[in-house]
C-alpha cells in the first residue's frame, strides 16, 4: 500500500514545525548571549550541501540584524549565527578578526547552551506533545487477556514456531499485560522463549530460528509488526465501483471464503490477497438474511481490493486511560523516554553483524508511512512527537555538520582549553556535510528502489 497524499502533507507540515522550532532554540539561545544572528532559514535559500550555488529565497525580510526567510530547497532550514562555520561557509567573514558580537568570541559554555538551543527544543517539544496527548485523549491500550482470537503472525513469527490463532501468555518469563508493547519487545529485545495456549493447552515456543533470522528481516517488519491481533472479517464500507455495481452491500456482508477456501479472520483475508495479485480472484460473502454472494475480480498489483472490515474495537475490548492534567505530565515523560529507549535500541540492531543493514535505512517516504492515512489530530501530534524525540536524538550524534559535532569540539576545547582551528572546522564539517547529503540520498534511493521493486 503506497504512501498518499494525505500522508505526504501531514509529513511536510510536521517537519516545518520542527525545523522552524529546532533553528529558533539556538536562535532564541544566541541572542540571549548577544550574538548576531544573520539569517533566520526555513528550507535553503541554496542547493544544498553547495552553499554558493542557485542563492536566492521565495521570501525574506530584514528585521534588525536578522534577515527572516524562506528557502527554495525544501530539505531543512538553517540560522546563520555571525563568526560560526555552518552551512554558509562563509570563509571571507572568518578571515576577519573576531568581533564581540560573533560567536566565536563567546566563552565555550555559551558556546554549548547556543548549539544545544535545537536539541533541547526537540527533546521537550517532544515531551510537552506526548503529555499534551495524554491529558486530551489518554492512553487507548488492548489488555493482552482481551485477545480473545488469538494472534495473527508474520512468516517470520511462523517460522519461529508459532501459529495463528496462538494466545500468547508470557515472554521470556514475563507475563504479558498489554498487547500494544508486544511488537516491540518482540523486535528489540529478541527474546528466547515465548509461552502460549494453543488449542486448549499451555505450550512454550523455542524462539531459536527467529533469533537466527539476520536483523534486518526484523527491522524489514517494524512498520506493520511481527503479531497482530486477530479479529473476524465482516465488511464495513465498499469503495470498489465494481463491486458496488455488482451488488455488494455497503456494510454488513460477512466474508465467507476466497477461491473455496474458508475465511473467518481479516488476517487470513490479507494472506490470500497478496497471493493473488494480478490474477483473478473469487470470494463469497453472506448477508444478514443468510443469502450468499459471490465476486469475481483482478487483485490489483497494490493489494488493495477496494473493502473495509469492520473496525477491531467492535470486537475486542480495548482500554483507556485517562489522565487528570497532572496526571498526563509523569505519563507523557514516560512516553518520551520509552519513545526514545525504543528508538535507540533499534538503531542498534544496524550493527549487527550478520545483517545487511543498509536495506533498512528509509527516507522521506518511509517517514510518511508512519504518519496516520486518514487525517486524526492525536495521530498527528503523536506522529511529530516521535519525529521530534528522533530529531534530538539525531542532532545529538557527534557528526560534523550535526549540532552533536560541535558539541565535541567545545567539549574538546573546555577540556583542553585548546580552540579547533577555523580551517579544521571548514575541513571537518565539509567532510560532514558529504557524509549527511549522501546518506540522505542513499535513504530515499531506498525508498524508490522499494517502490519500484513493487512493479518487477
Amino acid at each position: 500500500m503506497g504512501v498518499t497524499w494525505v500522508q505526504v502533507v501531514q509529513l511536510f507540515i510536521s517537519l516545518s514545525i520542527l525545523i522552524t522550532l529546532h533553528e529558533l532554540g539556538h536562535f532564541v539561545a544566541a541572542k540571549y548571549f548577544k550574538t548576531r544572528v544573520e539569517k533566520f532559514y526555513l528550507f535553503f535559500d541554496f542547493l544544498f550541501p553547495v552553499a554558493t550555488v542557485w542563492n536566492f529565497a521565495l521570501f525574506k525580510k530584514k528585521i534588525g540584524d536578522t534577515e527572516y526567510g524562506l528557502g527554495w530547497f525544501p530539505l531543512g532550514g538553517y540560522v546563520k549565527i555571525a563568526g560560526m562555520v555552518d552551512e554558509s561557509m562563509d570563509k571571507d567573514q572568518m578571515s576577519k578578526p573576531p568581533q564581540p558580537w560573533e560567536y566565536r568570541s563567546k566563552p565555550a559554555w555559551q558556546r554549548l547552551i547556543i548549539i544545544m538551543g535545537g536539541i533541547l527544543v526537540n527533546f521537550f517539544l517532544g515531551m510537552i506533545i506526548f503529555i499534551f496527548v495524554m491529558g486530551i485523549w489518554g492512553e487507548e491500550y488492548l489488555p493482552n487477556k482481551n485477545v480473545k482470537y488469538g494472534i495473527a503472525c508474520d512468516s517470520i513469527m511462523l517460522k519461529a514456531g508459532l501459529k495463528n490463532g496462538d494466545k500468547l501468555i508470557s515472554i521470556d518469563g514475563e507475563k504479558v499485560e498489554n498487547f500494544n508493547k508486544v511488537n516491540s519487545i518482540l523486535m528489540i529485545d529478541s527474546p528466547k522463549k515465548i509461552e502460549v495456549e494453543r488449542e486448549g493447552t499451555k505450550q512454550e515456543i523455542e524462539l531459536t530460528k527467529f533469533m537466527d533470522d539476520k536483523a534486518l528481516a526484523r527491522l524489514e517488519k517494524t512498520r506493520k509488526g511481527l503479531v497482530d491481533f486477530r479479529f473476524p472479517f465482516v465488511i464495513d464500507s465498499v469503495t470498489n465501483k465494481y463491486l458496488v455495481n455488482a451488488g455488494m452491500n455497503p456494510s454488513g456482508e460477512k466474508l465467507i471464503s476466497v477461491n473455496g477456501k474458508k475465511i473467518t479472520y481479516y488476517d487470513e483475508f490479507k494472506t490470500e490477497v497478496e497471493k493473488k495479485k494480478g490474477k483473478k480472484i473469487k470470494f463469497v460473502t453472506e448477508r444478514d438474511n443468510n443469502k450468499m454472494m459471490e465476486y469475481q475480480m483482478t487483485v490489483p498489483e497494490d493489494g488493495i481490493i477496494g473493502f473495509r472490515p469492520k473496525s477491531p474495537t467492535e470486537f475486542l475490548k480495548f482500554e483507556k486511560i485517562n489522565y487528570s492534567v497532572l496526571g498526563a505530565i509523569p505519563a507523557g515523560i514516560r512516553m518520551t523516554f520509552s519513545t526514545l529507549s525504543k528508538y535507540v535500541k533499534s538503531l542498534s540492531l544496524l550493527f549487527d553483524k550478520d545483517a545487511q543493514a543498509y536495506k533498512s535505512i528509509g527516507g522521506f517516504g518511509a517517514m510518511a508511512s508512519q504518519t496516520p492515512r486518514d487525517f486524526s489530530m492525536e495521530g498527528f501530534l503523536v506522529f511529530t512527537a516521535l519525529i521530534s524525540i528522533i530529531l534530538a536524538f539525531m542532532n545529538f550524534l557527534p557528526i560534523p555538520m550535526l549540532d552533536g559535532g560541535y558539541v565535541v569540539f567545545i567539549l574538546y576545547e573546555m577540556v583542553t582549553k585548546k580552540q579547533p582551528s577555523d580551517r579544521f572546522m571548514e575541513v571537518t564539517n565539509s567532510i560532514g556535510m558529504v557524509f549527511l547529503f549522501g546518506l540522505m540520498i542513499f535513504a530515499n534511493g531506498n525508498d524508490l528502489y522499494k517502490w519500484i521493486s513493487k512493479f518487477l
